[in-house]
């Protein structure tokens, strides 16, 4: 019962380091991948589609995105919908292609990018807390239905903590990382 609680408890905080580690994807970084367009839909027949589900989308070098429609008529749209998502670059429309040409960083965007990397950090610790209270929730609740025993609760609880301990170790080591490949020209 309570084996079940503490691996339940390490699934759902795992899977909120995993978020986090979804969410540095749409973060610059010195070199530019395509999942800086993620979040970007177009108008395709009516529904919001992502553009890799459109077109091609490839890093041509650490500075170059092109993207390359699968039917030519989505080339406005394809360029209307990154205008509109404010991506810091124009797309140029050569008639078959769109290129994204991404400037160097300099330190203050650097700087914004491990700014909002932190935040990202802090969200994922948020929801491993909750994650911890959750469980400590239930173990306090077996407790109070008599199914376990005020020391075994209490030893229940300090092994969550030393769960969250851990995850939240594992967050602060990938923060760090992520700051220094960002702050790294």
């Amino acid at each position: 019962m309570l084996n079940e609680i503490y691996s339940e408890c390490e699934a759902k905080m795992k899977a909120s380091i995993e978020h986090m580690q979804r969410e540095f994807k749409t973060l610059r970084t010195g070199k530019v991948t395509t999942s800086a367009l993620d979040n970007i839909k177009v108008d395709y027949y009516g529904t919001a589609t992502p553009i890799d589900q459109v077109g091609s989308v490839i890093a041509t070098d650490a500075t170059t995105i092109v993207i390359s429609p699968w039917e030519k008529h989505l080339l406005g749209t394809i360029e209307n919908a990154i205008a509109k998502a404010n991506i810091g670059v124009n797309p140029n429309n050569d008639g078959s292609v769109i290129k994204l040409f991404f400037p160097p960083m300099t330190v203050e965007q650097r700087q914004e990018s491990v700014k909002q990397m932190k935040g990202m950090g802090e969200h994922a610790k948020v929801a491993v807390r909750n994650d911890r209270k959750g469980a400590n929730d239930k173990i306090k609740k077996l407790e109070k239905d008599k199914e376990i025993t005020q020391d075994e609760s209490k030893s229940a609880q300090d092994n969550i903590q030393k769960i969250t301990d851990k995850h939240i170790e594992k967050i602060e080591a990938i923060l760090k990382e992520k700051e220094v490949e960002i702050l790294k020209v």
